[in-house]
């Protein structure tokens, strides 16, 4: 199965459905990105993320506002939700016998939600887990080298776990990363993830930052400003 991406913002995005994109990422190596407004908004002012997007082994649009720049360039590339697939490819490791590493969140959050993980899958095989308070990385990134896990979740929050991740691709050269933001609190039970409808419309932004006031300014003017982007991108010349 080949790449097929189209450009968002001179970025380019994944056209794969759900199934398509865990098939492929099953069967390479490297770095997924899931991506949003606010990492790509970021990635258009930080030259060095940008890099890490562009080198990126897959990227999936993971946030609604990602499917709503690529429609009004006129591709129907439907979001691909990052927690679901991560969770797809954890099913997918237990299955196959394959190891899996956890890295992020705070402790007690990191030990439920593997607890819990491992009650989902019997089979699973957690080789290595480190919350994300810490301050030796190089101490992080040697002993994932001396397990190397198949599958390595990073829950640092962007755009440190993409850095990270960019950091630790040459140590594991069998490994896939995904950056996985707040699953962790999810998995452990810590979080409740948006209802059902929430979810369908791609509206779960908008059920955390109703629970969690604190994220409206984070997400706003983000969102509203990057469809801007992707509008002047689209109707307007080049420099203007």
């Amino acid at each position: 199965m080949e790449r097929c991406t189209v450009k968002l913002l001179g970025f380019d995005i994944d056209t794969f459905t759900f199934e398509q994109a865990c098939e492929y990422a099953n069967n390479i190596c490297g770095q997924v990105v899931t991506i949003n407004p606010e990492m790509l908004s970021y990635s258009l002012k930080d030259v060095d993320f940008a890099k890490i997007i562009n080198s990126a082994n897959l990227v999936i649009p993971d946030g609604v506002g990602v499917e709503i720049g690529l429609k009004i360039n006129g591709h129907k590339v439907r979001r691909i939700p990052g927690i679901e697939f991560a969770h797809k490819m954890i099913e997918i490791c237990a299955k196959n016998n394959n190891s899996i590493a956890l890295i992020g969140a705070r402790a007690e959050v990191l030990e439920k939600a593997k607890e819990n993980l491992e009650k989902e899958f019997p089979r699973l095989y957690i080789t290595y887990c480190q919350d994300g308070y810490f301050n030796d990385e190089n101490k992080i990134l040697n002993e994932l080298k001396i397990r190397q896990p198949r599958l390595v979740l990073c829950a640092l929050g962007s755009p440190k776990q993409e850095q990270f991740i960019f950091k630790a691709l040459n140590l594991l050269p069998g490994s896939l990363f995904i950056g996985v933001g707040g699953s962790f609190d999810v998995w452990a039970g810590a979080v409740q993830r948006a209802p059902k409808i929430y979810q369908k419309l791609g509206l779960e932004w908008l059920y955390r930052a109703i629970k969690e006031p604190q994220r409206f300014k984070r997400i706003f003017p983000t969102l509203p400003l990057f469809l801007m982007k992707v509008l002047k991108e689209k109707f307007l010349p080049k420099g203007v």
